[in-house]
């Protein structure tokens, strides 16, 4: 094998960090979080009776990084090229594309969208639902946990603009807005949106940081990506990714981008697709 150039060692560096902190925080970083009882309460809620409050925000997407911007103005433009596989703006904005990005600094297209592919997750209790592609490759990924014996169960999957809205509002009167921005999304600006997000629990460390300790947490720490799910918000990330660590947020991505980003020791999806860190909302 060829040595590792300059950017290839660092990206291994960094995930090396990023390997040794999952262990290191404990449950520090979960102290922040509101009690489990009060988060289940509110994510629980019904996505088909939340009413959904008419977005007031603009929709107008966000501009990822520079290199984006001329594939972003012409379609036709060079590929961007990745680690293994090739993306163009569209893929990281589009809110249908598998590999849409969004953080607070990228919000969905329209605020409101809702996907047209949800299905209910099968073999895992709670009745949540995802979108097509990720709710199977969900259903294998639990199915090979077991196995394991490092079975979970997920918390929330899909949260419509409304509910996303209700349970937001609820952290802004509890925390004040800063608080609430540490560690929950805007709505219009969450994965949770997009249907291709789960929060995983094992009744252990529920939202919890020490969950990554947990069977479950190590499991898929080490084995989401061969089903194509990333832990979206890694330890020592917080600058980038605007969140506090959350081993237990899974993020489908679709197998080729979640094998290249393990590959590459590619810790966020800012980093890969080479997007400015967004640690803030503008």
């Amino acid at each position: 094998m060829s040595a590792a150039s300059p950017r290839r060692r660092r990206r291994l560096v960094h995930a090396a960090v990023v390997a040794a902190s999952c262990f290191g925080l404990g449950i520090g970083a979960g102290a922040l979080l509101p009690p489990a009882d009060d988060w289940l309460a509110l994510a629980g809620a019904s996505d088909a009776t939340a009413a959904a409050p008419t977005p007031t925000a603009s929709a107008t997407p966000v501009p990822g990084a520079s290199s984006l911007a001329a594939i972003t103005a012409d379609p036709q433009a060079t590929a961007v090229r990745t680690p293994e596989v090739e993306v163009t703006a569209p893929d990281v904005d589009d809110p249908d594309s598998l590999t849409v990005v969004v953080n607070k600094q990228r919000p969905l297209d329209p605020l409101d969208h809702v996907p047209d592919d949800l299905v209910t997750v099968e073999g895992i209790p709670n009745g949540v639902t995802m979108r097509a592609e990720a709710a199977a490759a969900m259903t294998a990924l639990h199915e090979a946990a077991v196995e394991a014996g490092a079975g979970f169960s997920i918390s929330t999957a899909y949260r419509a603009y409304g509910t996303q809205s209700s349970l937001y509002a609820g952290y802004v009167r509890s925390r004040g807005q800063d608080g609430a921005d540490r560690f929950s999304a805007r709505p219009g600006y969450s994965e949770h949106q997009t249907g291709l997000a789960a929060d995983v629990s094992n009744g252990v460390c529920t939202l919890q940081a020490c969950f990554a300790t947990t069977a479950a947490g190590q499991y898929l720490a080490a084995h989401a990506w061969e089903h194509g799910y990333i832990v979206r918000y890694p330890a020592g990330s917080d600058a980038v990714t605007g969140y506090i660590y959350e081993p237990w947020h899974l993020r489908y991505v679709g197998a080729e981008v979640a094998a290249a980003m393990h590959d590459g020791g590619i810790a966020t999806l800012e980093e890969y697709f080479g997007l400015d860190p967004a640690p803030d909302y503008r």
